[in-house]
């Protein structure tokens, strides 16, 4: 922690030293992040709101889909995910290779999923699959409301 903020890189460095880590940290970010998610979909259901969505970029790898409706995921060719995070700052193709070795295959992910996000042809179009997306689970919902 530098100035009330944990230091990424510090944190990064010590995480490729010891990837046993990870679990520890885990064990301490998890059910932070599961309390804030539960107070924010119980927010939006006090709120009247149709639909809620949570950001789990570890969602197979943590359980967490089991705590979820539908599973949309986002996705993109290989060669395109690794430009595109190789683009961002302080990253490295040994970051990207940690990050990757923890995730599951992006076709799995893909299986898995109730609907499939693709970006690799832009964010219009992903827009547009993502109103798809609405449309879709809203249409479902109203099925369900009159039956």
């Amino acid at each position: 922690v530098s100035n009330g903020r944990v230091d990424r890189e510090k944190l990064a460095g010590a995480l490729r030293e010891n990837p046993a880590n990870f679990g520890k940290l885990e064990r301490i970010i998890h059910p932070l992040v599961r309390d804030a998610q539960q107070k924010f979909l119980d927010e939006q259901r006090s709120a009247g709101a149709v639909f809620a969505v949570l950001d789990i970029p570890l969602l197979f790898e943590t359980g967490a889909e089991s705590r979820v409706d539908t599973i949309v995921v986002v996705s993109c060719p290989p060669d395109v995910q690794r430009q595109r995070v190789l683009a961002r700052p302080g990253m490295t193709e040994e970051k990207f290779q940690m990050i990757l070795a923890r995730q599951l295959p992006d076709g799995e992910k893909r299986r898995r999923a109730n609907f499939v996000i693709d970006t690799s042809r832009g964010i219009p179009e992903a827009h547009e699959q993502v109103r798809s997306v609405l449309a879709n689970l809203s249409a479902e919902r109203k099925g369900k409301d009159n039956a």
